[in-house]
C-alpha cells in the first residue's frame, strides 16, 4: 500500500503542476500541442527516473558539501543522452521543444526530487517517486495542452474534432492562454480537493 501511496502521490495529491507550482515554465511554453506535451512530459520523466536512480545510489558517496554540483552533473548526463536521442530519432519533435529540453537540467521538478527525496531514500521508493512525479507532470501539461489545442486550432494531434465553421481562439495557444488554463484548472482542483475535505470532515 505504501509502495503506491509513494507512486499515485505524484499524480494528484502532490501533482508538481497543478499543486506544487513547479515546472511552470516548460508547461507554458511547449503546451500548444499535445505531440510537444508528450515529448516533454516522456523525457523529463525519463530523466527524473535515471537521475533519482543515480542518486539514490551514490548519496552517501556525495558529500554535503558539493551534492547540489553533483546532483545537476547526474542530470546534465540524463538530459544530454535524451537531447541526442531525440535529435537523432525524432528531429522534428526535438526542433520544436527547442531549448527547453538543455533546460531539463534546472527544471526544479527533478532537481527538487533528487534534493527532497532520491538523497534521503533507497532505490525502490527513488523509482517510485521519480515515475509518479514524471508521469503527473506529463498528465498535467497533456491537459493544459489539450485545452488550448482544442480552443486555439480546432484539432487534436492534428485530428479535426470541431466543425469546420468553428472559428479557433488564437489566444489559447498564445502565452496568456496558457496562463488562464493553468490558473482556471488548479482552481478546479482546489474546489474539488475542499469539497472532499469537508465531505471528511
Amino acid at each position: 500500500m505504501k509502495a503506491f501511496q509513494e507512486f499515485t502521490k505524484g499524480i494528484i495529491k502532490e501533482n508538481p503542476v497543478f499543486v506544487m507550482a513547479l515546472g511552470l515554465c516548460p508547461t507554458l511554453a511547449v503546451s500548444t500541442s499535445v505531440q510537444n506535451a508528450i515529448g516533454m512530459g516522456a523525457a523529463a520523466t525519463f530523466v527524473l527516473v535515471c537521475s533519482n536512480i543515480f542518486i539514490s545510489l551514490l548519496k552517501n558517496l556525495i558529500p554535503s558539501k558539493v551534492r547540489i554540483p553533483c546532483f545537476i552533473l547526474v542530470i546534465a548526463s540524463f538530459v544530454t543522452i535524451v537531447d541526442m536521442t531525440m535529435e537523432a530519432y525524432v528531429p522534428p519533435l526535438h526542433k520544436s521543444l527547442g531549448i527547453f529540453i538543455p533546460l531539463i537540467v534546472v527544471n526544479c521538478i527533478i532537481l527538487g526530487r533528487a534534493e527532497a527525496f532520491a538523497s534521503k531514500n533507497g532505490v525502490f521508493k527513488s523509482v517510485l517517486d521519480g515515475l509518479g512525479m514524471g508521469l503527473g507532470f506529463m498528465l498535467a501539461i497533456m491537459v493544459i495542452a489539450s485545452i488550448r489545442e482544442i480552443l486555439g486550432t480546432g484539432t487534436l494531434l492534428n485530428i479535426h474534432l470541431l466543425p469546420a465553421s468553428y472559428k479557433p481562439m488564437i489566444v489559447a495557444i498564445l502565452p496568456p492562454g496558457a496562463f488562464i488554463t493553468i490558473g482556471l484548472l488548479m482552481g478546479l482542483l482546489n474546489i474539488v480537493q475542499n469539497k472532499k475535505k469537508s465531505k471528511a470532515n
